[in-house]
């Protein structure tokens, strides 16, 4: 497999991205292609030991930075690192791309560069996230803010696919985020989606209210950008406020640095549930080619758990899955339609 990797993205780049590049081409059957200035990057990978036929560089002069607008930026920068890895993707000198820069330059450039599975009418950003039980994915966390009941019904079948392919669930459940568990709960947008969820085979185990999302329980959990990305906001501050105020109760007298020391191992195994670099990136599902947004503040850990998460993506053929899988729902969404 060849991975394109967009090198100047992300608040570490390149040094961390390079780092993660070589130590992947050392551990795993992958060749890789970095994008960016040709002689910065080679002065970086000068640093390391690494097999010098798997990695390869393509210059790039420019870099979109995340306060550009992303479509904008996509279409003016073409000499940019990310679309030039988006390109590689795009004329299959490439089979996935990863980046740690612009989400929604990525998204932007997945759609019109790479393009979507034939069938699909919107990716969408499905990150993995660490619940009480276990972890479970959120589909879609901000690539479509406004949605139609069948994209909804999409992004379950893909999060489905992902489930049970990379993380070898079978009959992952899913759950449609709502504000109760009622089946008449919801703007039109729930309702409509929840009969389309329950007219299909999938474990649909009905709506799931905000509160019960970090438990775990449902394995994959269905709603609009919106929503999704609220929810992901939402969850990522208050995990940061909790850690905070936690840190400083034990460091506030004696008897809690005691109290620390004792329960240094409990919490270091706490944090590192909510470590995203133990994770890598979140995926783009529905693209023809792999995708996979890597977390703007990546370390070489991270970005290189992103690259065994892409070859894994890869490996498992999740992007012909979807578009097999496609044909088994576009009855239940044809019948909706008719009956609209």
């Amino acid at each position: 497999m060849i991975i394109a990797v967009d090198g100047m993205g992300g608040d570490n780049a390149p040094s961390a991205v390079v780092e993660a590049c070589t130590k992947a081409v050392n551990e795993f059957d992958v060749n890789i292609i970095i994008t960016g200035p040709e002689d910065l990057i080679k002065s970086e990978l000068e640093k390391y030991v690494y097999d010098k036929n798997k990695i390869q560089i393509e210059n790039a002069t420019e870099i979109i930075s995340p306060n550009e607008h992303p479509v904008t930026a996509i279409r003016k920068k073409k000499d940019s690192s990310l679309t030039k890895a988006l390109n590689l993707v795009k004329d299959n000198k490439a089979q996935g791309i990863i980046s740690a820069g612009s989400t929604g330059a990525l998204m932007a450039g997945a759609t019109f560069i790479i393009g979507r599975i034939k069938g699909i009418d919107r990716i969408a950003l499905a990150p993995i996230m660490p619940g009480k039980n276990a972890s479970f994915m959120i589909v879609d966390a901000g690539a479509n803010v406004d949605c139609k009941p069948q994209y909804l019904l999409q992004f379950a079948l893909m999060g489905k696919i992902y489930f049970e392919n990379i993380l070898k669930v079978k009959k992952p459940s899913i759950g449609l985020v709502n504000i109760g568990e009622e089946e008449e709960k919801g703007n039109d947008l729930t309702k409509k989606t929840y009969k389309l969820l329950k007219e299909s085979d999938f474990n649909f185990v009905g709506n799931v209210e905000p509160r019960e999302v970090s438990n775990g329980d449902v394995n994959i959990l269905v709603c609009d950008g919106f929503v999704g990305n609220t929810i992901l906001k939402m969850y990522e501050g208050v995990a940061l406020n909790v850690f905070k105020m936690l840190k400083n109760e034990i460091m506030a007298s004696t008897r809690g640095k005691l109290a620390g020391l004792l329960l240094k191992p409990i919490l270091k195994k706490f944090v590192k549930k909510f470590d995203y670099a133990e994770i890598g990136g979140s995926a783009f599902l529905g693209t023809k080619g792999i995708v996979i947004k890597a977390h703007g503040s990546s370390n070489a850990k991270a970005f290189k758990n992103a690259i065994r998460q892409t070859i894994e993506c890869y490996e498992a053929g999740i992007t012909d899955n979807i578009a097999t899988e496609l044909l088994k729902i576009n009855e239940i969404i044809k019948v909706s339609e008719n009956i609209e």
